[in-house]
């Protein structure tokens, strides 16, 4: 249960990166986001699913 609370925490550091280093671009970014459709909104979500399973299994095999 810790490593859940641990990767939940790194989870908000990296979400608050680039707000935080890039406010301008964040918003636009976001605004661009919001005007998706829900298919193409469902799959940048899938991508990232995908990504993030793919680096887990990475980082478990090292």
């Amino acid at each position: 249960m810790d490593s859940l609370w641990v990767a939940f925490a790194l989870l908000l550091i990296v979400e608050g990166l680039l707000p935080f280093v890039a406010p301008r671009f964040w918003r636009e970014t976001f605004r661009r986001l919001t005007e998706l459709s829900d298919g193409q909104l469902r799959f940048v979500g899938l991508v990232s699913i995908a990504a993030g399973a793919l680096f887990l299994m990475l980082l478990r095999d090292a």
